[in-house]
C-alpha cells in the first residue's frame, strides 16, 4: 500500500507525490478525513487525484494512501429501493448516522451486513459451474428475484451449498476451481465501473420499450436495448418525461440517476416514486428502482463517477435476465465535470472549452447498453435502456454534447421551447425528432399491436408535415386561401396535436396509455379525415364537417379508462360514421 504526500489542492483536484506504487483508476484515501478520490493520470511517482467530496481545508503535506483496486460498486440484495449518492453510498444509512448533513470521509458499506436474506439454492454440491451460473435465488421485495451468480471469470466445481438465512456477507457456496483452490462465494460481487460487464453475444434490439407516452411509443418509439437523448432548453420538460419513462416503462428494474440535476426534482422523485404503483405488478415503483442522487450542490468531481455506477448496477440486473432502463438526468452535468476537471489538469481544450475526450466518454456511457444474451448456461436475455438527458445552454444543441449524443444515439427526442410555452406536453418537437428504430420494430407492431399500426404511423406524420406546410401558406395569404380539403387536413392535424400528443402527466387516466388504446385513438382520428373528405366530396359544407357533434368525444377519448376502451370506441365509430353517412345523404343539406 503506497503513502504519498499532497503537493498541491486545486478544487476536487489533488496532485501528490510518493506514489510510484499505485496505478491508474486506484481508488486513494485523501488527508486526516480520509476522502475518497481516484488517480486520474501518474507521471513517475507524481499523481492527480479526482477525490469525490470537498477538498476544503486539505492542503499541502497531508497523507495520501492508495488502497490498491479501482472504483467498484458492491453488488447483491438490498440495493432495489435504495438511494445511493454517486459512489454508491447509502444515504439513508449514513443519514441515520450523521443526520441531514453527510460527513465528509464517512464509511458506509454499500449493502446493510445486518440484514438477513432467504437464500434459496438452486445449484447442488459437485456441480460444474462457469461465471454467470445461477447459484440460488433471493426473493428481493414483492417485484425483483434476485438471481445470486458465479462471479464472472470464476469456473470449478461446488463443493458445499447452504440453505437458508444469511448476511450478504456469509459464506454461501463454496468452489473449488481449475486451479484446486477453495473459493467462497457470498452474496456480494464487487465490479469495477469502468469495466463493463462480459455477456456471451449482443444482438439487434427488436422489441420496443413501451412507455405509454403516445408520442414517444407511436411516433418516435425506443427499442429495449436501445439509446436516446432528450435535448431541450431550461423549462421544456426533460426531466417530467424522464420521471414519466422511469415510471410506466415495460422494464424490470430502473435505475435513475440524478447527475448534477437540482435538488427540489430529485426530491419529487424521492416523494413520487413510493407513492406510485407499477401498472405491471400494482407493487409501489421503488419496489423496482435504484436511485442514485447526486444532485448540484454535492461534489462536482462525483458525477462522473454517478454515471459509472449507475450503468454498473443496471449491468448486473441485466445479467441477471432482465430488462433494465437507465435514466441520466443531465448528462450535460456529467461534462461539466469534465471540463471542471480537464481544466485543472490544464489539458488542452477541446471545442468550447470541453475535454478532447468528451465523445468518447459519452460513447463509452451509451455503447454499455444492449440486448445481450447472459453468461451463464440457462439461455437468460437480459436489455439496458439507456435514456440521457441533455441540457444545451440556451437549447443550442449545436453544442458539443448535443452533438457528441446525437452521433451515437438512435433517438433523439428534441424537446421544443414553443410548445413547451404553448403549455403542449410532452414538448416533443415531431418534425425535428426522430427514431432510427422505426423500421426495425416495424415487424413487433404488425405483429403485436395491428397490421394496419405502420401505415396509420406514417399517416399520421404526413398530416403533421402537411400542417407545417400549409401553416407557411396561410400565413402569407390567410386561411382562407385555402381548398376545404387543405382546410380539413389543417382541423385534422390540430386534432393529432392537441387530442393524441399532448398527454398530461398529472392526469390518472391520461398519464399512461397502452399500445391498443394508442392505436385505437389514432384510428378514430384519421377516421374522421377520411369520412370528412366523403362528405366533402359528395357536396357537405365544411362548417357541418367540422362541426359534428362525434368531434369532442373524438377528442375526449383519451380520457377513457383502459377497461372501457374497447366498447367506448367501437360506439363513437358507430356516430361517426353515421353522423358523416347522414350528411353525405341530404346531398351536403345538414
Amino acid at each position: 500500500m503506497s503513502m504519498g504526500r499532497i503537493v498541491k489542492v486545486s478544487g476536487p483536484l489533488v496532485v501528490a507525490t510518493g506514489m510510484a506504487d499505485a496505478n491508474m483508476a486506484d481508488v486513494v484515501r485523501v488527508g486526516h478525513q480520509r476522502l475518497i478520490g481516484e488517480i486520474l493520470n501518474m507521471n513517475g511517482d507524481r499523481a492527480a487525484i479526482q477525490v469525490y467530496e470537498e477538498t476544503s481545508g486539505l492542503g499541502p503535506g497531508a497523507e495520501v494512501e492508495t488502497t490498491g483496486a479501482p472504483l467498484a460498486v458492491e453488488l447483491g440484495p438490498g440495493m432495489i429501493g435504495t438511494i445511493y449518492d454517486g459512489i454508491q453510498r447509502p444515504l439513508e444509512a449514513i443519514m441515520a448516522i450523521t443526520g441531514p448533513t453527510i460527513t465528509r470521509g464517512i464509511e458506509v458499506p454499500s449493502l446493510d451486513r445486518e440484514t438477513k436474506w432467504d437464500f434459496t439454492p438452486v445449484a447442488k454440491e459437485g456441480d460444474r459451474v462457469t461465471g454467470g451460473d445461477v447459484i440460488g435465488t433471493v426473493q428481493e421485495g414483492p417485484v425483483i428475484q434476485h438471481k445470486i451468480m458465479v462471479p464472472p471469470g470464476m469456473s470449478g466445481t461446488l463443493t458445499s451449498v447452504r440453505s437458508g438465512s444469511f448476511t450478504v456477507t456469509e459464506v454461501v457456496a463454496t468452489l473449488k476451481d481449475d486451479n484446486g483452490e477453495e473459493k467462497q462465494l457470498t452474496m456480494i460481487q464487487k465490479w469495477p465501473v469502468r469495466i463493463g460487464r462480459p455477456y456471451k453475444h449482443k444482438f439487434p434490439p427488436a422489441a420496443p420499450l413501451c412507455s405509454g407516452q403516445r408520442v414517444i411509443d407511436t411516433l418516435f418509439p425506443i427499442a429495449k436495448g436501445g439509446t436516446a437523448a432528450v435535448p431541450g432548453p431550461f423549462g421544456s420538460g426533460k426531466t417530467v418525461v424522464q420521471h414519466q419513462l422511469a415510471k410506466w416503462s415495460d422494464v424490470d428494474v430502473v435505475v435513475y440517476i440524478g447527475c448534477g440535476e437540482r435538488g427540489n426534482e430529485m426530491t419529487d422523485v424521492l416523494r413520487e416514486f413510493p407513492e406510485l404503483k407499477d401498472p405491471r405488478t400494482g407493487e409501489s415503483l421503488m419496489k423496482r428502482t435504484v436511485m442514485i442522487a447526486n444532485t448540484s450542490d454535492m461534489p462536482v468531481a462525483a458525477r462522473e463517477a454517478s454515471i459509472y455506477t449507475g450503468i454498473t448496477i443496471a449491468e448486473y440486473f441485466r445479467d441477471m435476465g432482465y430488462d433494465v432502463a437507465v435514466i441520466a438526468d443531465s448528462t450535460s452535468r456529467w461534462a461539466e465535470a469534465l471540463r471542471e476537471m480537464s481544466g485543472r489538469l490544464e489539458e488542452m481544450p477541446g471545442e468550447e472549452g470541453y475535454p478532447a475526450y468528451l465523445a468518447s466518454r459519452i460513447a463509452e456511457f451509451y455503447e454499455r447498453a444492449g440486448y445481450v444474451k447472459c453468461l451463464g448456461d440457462d439461455n437468460r436475455y437480459g436489455s439496458i435502456s439507456a435514456i440521457g438527458a441533455v441540457s444545451p445552454p440556451g437549447g443550442d444543441i449545436s453544442e458539443p454534447v448535443s452533438q457528441a449524443t446525437l452521433r451515437i444515439v438512435k433517438v433523439f427526442w428534441g424537446l421544443s421551447a414553443s410548445l413547451a410555452y404553448k403549455r403542449h406536453f410532452p414538448a416533443i418537437d415531431w418534425l425535428q425528432s426522430y427514431s432510427l428504430y422505426v423500421d426495425r420494430l416495424g415487424g413487433w407492431f404488425s405483429d403485436n399491436v395491428s397490421p394496419e399500426w405502420n401505415e396509420l404511423r406514417a399517416r399520421a406524420m404526413r398530416v403533421l408535415q402537411e400542417e407545417a406546410e400549409l401553416n407557411e401558406i396561410v400565413q402569407l395569404v390567410g386561411i382562407d386561401a385555402l381548398s376545404w380539403k387543405d382546410r380539413l387536413t389543417m382541423e385534422v392535424a390540430r386534432s393529432i396535436r392537441e387530442d393524441y400528443l399532448h398527454q398530461n402527466a398529472f392526469d390518472e387516466v391520461d398519464t399512461y396509455t397502452s399500445l391498443q388504446k394508442q392505436f385505437d385513438m389514432l384510428q378514430l382520428i384519421l377516421a374522421f379525415q377520411e369520412k370528412g373528405q366523403q362528405a366533402l366530396d359528395a357536396g357537405a359544407n365544411l362548417s357541418d364537417v367540422l362541426g359534428l357533434p362525434v368531434r369532442d368525444r373524438i377528442g375526449r377519448a383519451k380520457y377513457i379508462p383502459e377497461d372501457e376502451v374497447r366498447v367506448q370506441f367501437e360506439q363513437i365509430e358507430s356516430d361517426l360514421s353515421s353522423q358523416t353517412a347522414a350528411l353525405i345523404d341530404q346531398g351536403g343539406q345538414a
